[in-house]
Order: C-alpha cells, then structure tokens, then sequence
C-alpha cells in the first residue's frame, strides 16, 4: 500500500504509514503525554474537511499561519521576509488551501525548517505543495522527519539570508535549533523558552524545559551551553511554535538562566518582574 499522511489527535504529529499508524514517536517520547485513551490517528483528508486558513502579521515581514479549528496542541508556521525571499520558520498543524495560496501569491519559500520536531506540525505540506529548494533541520534531530525530506542537515549554525541566522541551542532536543531575525530583534525560540502569559497575551513568566508536561528540567550544562548562544544575540520579543510574545528580551532569558544556574534547577515559570 503506498504511504500517507496521518496525524496524531493527542499531539498533532504527522507520520507517513502504509495504514493507520500503530504509535505516535512523539508521544512515546518522555517530553511527551500519552494520550488518556489510546491512539488516535486521522487521514489528511478528514483533517481537511471543516478546517479554514488564519494567518496575521505580528511585526512587519513576520507573518504567522495556522488553522481553525487547530490540529493536535495547536502550532503556528511563521513566514519571514527576506531579501532573498521568503523563508518558513516552524510549521501550522495543517495547512488549508488559502493558505498554501497565500503563501505561493507572496512569492512561494525559499527555505523551509524548524526549530525541533514539536514545531514540525505540517511541513510536509509546504514541501509537497511548495517545493522549497531547502528543507533544513538539525542534523542530530534526523530521526524525526519521516513526514518530509531534508535536503540541508544543519550544522551549529547556518545562515538563511544576511541578519537571519539559526543557531543550535541543545537542551531541550539534541539538535534544537533557535532562528534570530537580526534586523527585527526577533528570537524565534522553539521550545527552549515558554512564556506565561496573562488573558491579554502579555508575557508575565518564563521558563525552560526539557519537559513541560513532566515538568523536567534543563540540566545545568544545557542551560550554560544555551546562555553561550542566546547571550550572543539581541532581541526583544520571542516567537515559540504556538504564539508571538512581545517584550521578552535578552536580558530577561540570561536572568532566567541565572537563576537556574544558581540552585536545583526548575521547569515552572519564573515572574517576568523578577527577572527584570
């Protein structure tokens, strides 16, 4: 039987199988949440009935897609502008007809990647649908891309145009990378940052994990080897693989590597204002 598509309903994980897949990796991951009652896998074609494009600028030249209603726990794909052209960073859990063609009108991507395997979500359908000449993931993360081809393994760092450089941060997944929009002052995190965030979507904690479900946190050489990257780089607003959060900057990440350097480090939320 030929392979297709299927998502997991607990985390929205895509894998390609012969049939209904018979576990999800990613929630048999410690990182992970089993699903309370059992595995639950859908075809693409009944993810794509009912299921309606959304996209927003959050700073002029990002712009952020995603789905409603969402797939799994809900990621978003950003698309950045670039000299060179575009370039998606993280991907939507599913990605409706609008919005491949709102992306194709503005131009079709570059490059296509992603921070780490929780903010894959649909990549494999901007490939398909796109074909991008760069598919590039963290070369230690390999063993997650089933749904798509890579066609760029990266390295430590690797720059996608002038002033947009991915940098691997570790810590949360070997081969985590972060991206940093030099000229927008925007770290695009992944999952080595998680912010709290009040009804208003204001960032009033912030932490770092290897498990947020689990609550366990980064170790001590994890966290230094991330402080070596991210105190290298200015930014003032984060971009996870589910939200936009302004005002979180470089010095209140290297406060909150501090703080987790000084004792037992945790995986819950530091208050924003004591990080200040």
């Amino acid at each position: 039987m030929p392979l297709s598509p299927w998502t997991c309903s607990n985390c929205g994980h895509w894998q390609r199988w012969f049939d209904v897949p018979p576990a999800c990796p990613v929630c048999t991951d410690v990182r992970n949440a089993l699903p309370d009652d059992g595995w639950d896998f859908r075809p693409l074609a009944e993810i794509a009935e009912g299921r309606e494009a959304r996209w927003t600028e959050v700073r002029p030249g990002i712009t952020g897609f995603w789905c409603e209603p969402q797939v799994g726990l809900g990621t978003c794909g950003w698309v950045i502008e670039t000299d060179h052209g575009l370039v998606g960073w993280e991907g939507a859990g599913f990605y409706p007809d609008e919005g491949l063609a709102e992306i194709r009108r503005r131009g079709g991507l570059i490059a296509l990647a992603a921070s780490h395997v929780h903010g894959y979500g649909a990549l494999f359908q901007l490939q398909d649908a796109l074909q991008p000449p760069v598919m590039a993931i963290g070369v230690r993360d390999l063993e997650w891309t089933k749904a798509f081809r890579v066609t760029w393994p990266l390295d430590d760092r690797h720059e996608f145009a002038p002033s947009l450089v991915a940098h691997r941060t570790g810590g949360h997944f070997d081969g985590h990378m972060v991206l940093h929009d030099e000229r927008r002052r925007v770290l695009f995190c992944g999952d080595m940052l998680k912010a709290a965030l009040d009804d208003e979507g204001r960032a009033t904690g912030l932490s770092a994990h290897k498990a947020y479900h689990a609550q366990i946190p980064l170790s001590h050489q994890e966290i230094r080897d991330a402080y070596k990257v991210i105190g290298n780089l200015d930014f003032d607003a984060v971009a996870t693989p589910f939200e936009f959060v302004e005002g979180v900057t470089t010095a209140h990440v290297l406060a909150l590597y501090d703080r987790l350097l000084s004792a037992q480090p945790v995986a819950g939320a530091i208050p924003l204002d004591e990080l200040s």
